[in-house]
């Protein structure tokens, strides 16, 4: 059983083609978890015109990737053998990949199926913190022994699939910080490899503003800061060179549904 999990905050422009390449994989469930939303993103989502779509509707944000977490545990008690995870705002030209990616979960034996959105030649133009947020997340694969098979892929950027076993052997909390959900994997000798190729672009993703930008890859920078903590067997931290990177991370609010 294939479902879909689709995080979605004030996604109105985009969350019904998201749905419809979904359901064109096609997926046998699809649960948006639609969350602190102010525009027609759950209108548009109740109206849908299917019964394979299933949503979950929470008034308040929930914050970034914690959707995923509480879609993932909706996911595995409906029975999923694998899931699919989508943001809602991703309605490029991706129905190719999704089906790459479901296919290598489905019938490769994959784990955890990532997509590539960045090609080695990125590394080498990217600066600043967008050079710096590669430059970690190849830190995080390299220290997982995954660089040369998955270079910077990272669950925390494009669509992938997981299988049921990845649920069942990483705490579903975890799922809230995609590359901690990484290095666990690892640590548990999962089967992770690098199931679609998609460049940045092709995600259909609308550019927020810049301020946006800055706290999501400060966010992933500080996640991957985690990873490398919890793959060494170290408290947590989030700190590089003495700055922190704490990003949206703040704002999660896992401890509402998932408590320690």
């Amino acid at each position: 059983m294939l479902v879909a999990v689709v995080p979605a905050k004030n996604e109105a422009p985009f969350i019904a083609r998201v749905l419809q390449n979904l359901l064109a994989v096609p997926v046998d469930l699809a649960i948006p978890v639609v969350n602190g939303s102010t525009d027609r993103t759950p209108e548009i989502v109740r109206r849908f015109n299917s019964p394979r779509v299933q949503p979950l509707f929470f008034p308040a944000p929930l914050g970034i990737d914690v959707p995923r977490a509480v879609g993932a545990a909706h996911a595995l008690a409906a029975g999923a053998t694998a899931v699919l995870f989508v943001d809602g705002d991703m309605a490029g030209n991706i129905l190719g990949a999704l089906r790459e990616l479901a296919r290598a979960v489905e019938r490769g034996g994959v784990d955890l199926a990532l997509t590539n959105c960045y090609p080695p030649a990125e590394l080498a133009f990217a600066s600043g913190l967008a050079r710096l947020l590669l430059e970690v997340r190849l830190a995080l694969n390299r220290e997982l022994g995954l660089a040369g098979a998955i270079g910077t892929a990272s669950p925390s950027h494009g669509p992938h699939a997981v299988s049921r076993r990845f649920l069942e052997r990483v705490p579903l909390r975890e799922l809230a910080v995609p590359p901690v959900a990484l290095a666990l994997a690892a640590r548990q000798g999962l089967k992770i490899k690098v199931g679609a190729c998609l460049a940045h672009r092709e995600l259909g993703s609308p550019f927020r503003d810049a301020t946006h930008a800055r706290l999501v890859a400060e966010t992933i920078i500080g996640d991957c800061l985690e990873a490398l903590c919890v793959a060494r067997g170290l408290p947590r931290r989030r700190e590089l060179c003495g700055i922190s990177y704490p990003g949206y991370h703040p704002q999660r609010n896992m401890h509402l549904l998932f408590p320690a």
